[in-house]
């Protein structure tokens, strides 16, 4: 029984962090900045940064972003490339998102090009993680715990 309660206030309290971490980061509004084109510039996916690398990369930023939209912008290289040469990807604050407040990428037209453009909102979202850091987080959490006390 003690075991078990053990495991109940390890669990609760992960949870708790976990929630505190992700609303501590939603509060901070920045999104990447930078452009690459080719193999040029360290903009293209996939991106290897974080927030404290990004400030030492030249031409890399981490602006603050008033709306809390993000942007990433890939332009060129379609579906019949070769190779990346022709390639941009530039990642952005941008000054409003999707009407419904969705996060969402989609082909349109930007600056009169067709380009696949993302649209998401929180701190430094435009990187190019695939699975949201308090899923990730709560989903390591709960499997370090299974494995200790299963």
């Amino acid at each position: 029984m003690k075991q078990l309660n053990a495991y109940v206030a390890i669990v609760v309290i992960l949870i708790i962090v976990a929630i505190y971490l992700e609303s501590t980061n939603a509060l901070l509004r920045r999104c990447y900045q930078c452009r690459s084109r080719g193999e040029l510039g360290s903009c293209k996916d996939p991106f290897l940064f974080n927030a404290t690398d990004g400030a030492n990369e030249p031409g890399l930023s981490a602006v603050p972003c008033a709306s809390g939209w993000c942007g990433k912008v890939i332009e060129g290289g379609g579906a019949y490339a070769v190779d990346d040469y022709d390639q941009a990807i530039q990642r952005m604050c941008v000054q409003r998102g999707p009407d419904d407040n969705q996060d969402r990428c989609a082909n349109t037209i930007y600056n009169y090009k067709k380009v696949y453009m993302c649209f998401c909102q929180g701190d430094l979202c435009n990187a190019a993680d695939s699975m949201p850091k308090l899923g990730l987080l709560i989903t390591l959490t709960l499997t370090l715990i299974l494995k200790i006390f299963v």
